[in-house]
């Protein structure tokens, strides 16, 4: 079966650094699934606050995850810190992605941990639909 791969857009949107918790590891000893996913969340809250926003008001609007892809690459132990690069993949008028790429420094060699793609959507909890993506956001997206 054919593995499903992310190819990351050339311009990052922004960085962030997260350490992994005591609470990420799983039984494996080393960080879970679930934790990469925590993680990637995180990242775009931080991302997102940096500029003003919550994910329940960028600019007049919400944003709602409506799917999201993981490449696992290599583990990731309690006390890495995580480096995550985010970048900006289609926008369309109610929509765009996100691409995360998560590494960790280890014995002096950046180690990639994973790759993901997250689909953001846009949307009025008000009256129940998709909206526009704002243009205060799209400026910043396309930066």
């Amino acid at each position: 079966m054919p593995r499903l791969k992310i190819d990351l857009p050339q311009k990052i949107l922004a960085s962030v650094s997260i350490p992994v918790r005591i609470t990420d590891i799983n039984y494996g000893n080393h960080v879970g699934n679930n934790a990469i996913v925590e993680i990637i969340h995180e990242a775009r809250v931080q991302f997102l606050q940096k500029h003003g926003f919550t994910e329940l008001n960028v600019a007049g609007t919400a944003l709602i995850m409506s799917d999201l892809l993981v490449e696992y690459k290599s583990e990731s132990f309690y006390n890495d810190i995580l480096e995550i690069n985010i970048y900006c993949g289609e926008i369309t008028r109610v929509a765009f992605e996100l691409f995360y790429q998560i590494s960790t420094t280890r014995d002096e060699k950046k180690i990639t941990i994973a790759l993901a793609k997250t689909g953001m959507v846009c949307y009025d909890y008000q009256i129940k639909k998709v909206s526009a993506v704002p243009e205060e956001l799209k400026s910043i997206l396309l930066s």
